[in-house]
């Protein structure tokens, strides 16, 4: 199983790079590869674009790899065909996560994990409350489809394309809902934090 770590986009709303932020005594890019290699997960591929020179020094470890999205001002789409192209041919599936979503619990992850190995589905979605959320995870089968996706709908696209083969996780963790788009949204979340 591999986990794709999106982090390549601008953060304009930010104003600052996401990824570089301080969080839990580390950066949100640390806090989420750390997050993925305790899921665990076979590879990491994390998925670079913007400043990529300043984050890749952060992304370490074994069996952790960065890939850098050229064509990361495109959008999401970009950054997970970029991170499709980095994945070794061997796993069965990836889970997709986002870097503003460093909340999600350890624990959230292994479920979808194990939702994925115990079922039938291609694509496992946590569901928090009646909202869908991140991670997810998607079986390769889908790869060449999601390689040929254009437009700005991205992966839900896919899923709406293939609603029998959906399977919705209900899950008791806010964090896959929560993500950090300003610097509002950040210093709330960070005041969430135990110790802070």
């Amino acid at each position: 199983m591999t986990g794709i770590l999106l982090a390549a986009g601008e953060s304009r709303r930010m104003g600052r790079p996401k990824p570089l932020l301080p969080f839990a005594g580390w950066t949100v890019l640390e806090e989420l590869v750390d997050k993925l290699r305790r899921a665990p997960l076979d590879e990491i591929v994390v998925v670079l674009g913007h400043r990529h020179e300043e984050m890749r020094p952060l992304v370490r470890g074994d069996n952790v790899r960065t890939v850098v999205n050229e064509r990361y001002a495109d959008g999401m789409l970009s950054s997970v065909k970029a991170g499709l192209a980095g994945c070794c041919g061997q796993a069965s599936a990836f889970l997709l996560a986002l870097v503003d979503q460093p909340f999600v619990r350890v624990e959230t992850l292994r479920g979808l994990l194990a939702a994925y190995r115990q079922g039938d589905k291609g694509i496992v979605l946590p569901r928090h409350k009646g909202e869908m959320g991140h991670p997810v995870v998607i079986d390769m089968r889908y790869r060449a489809e999601i390689l040929q996706l254009a437009g700005d709908r991205g992966l839900a696209e896919l899923m709406d394309r293939h609603p029998a083969d959906v399977l919705r996780v209900d899950v008791d963790d806010a964090g896959v809902l929560r993500d950090m788009d300003t610097p509002e949204d950040y210093r709330r979340e960070c005041a969430r934090q135990p110790g802070s």
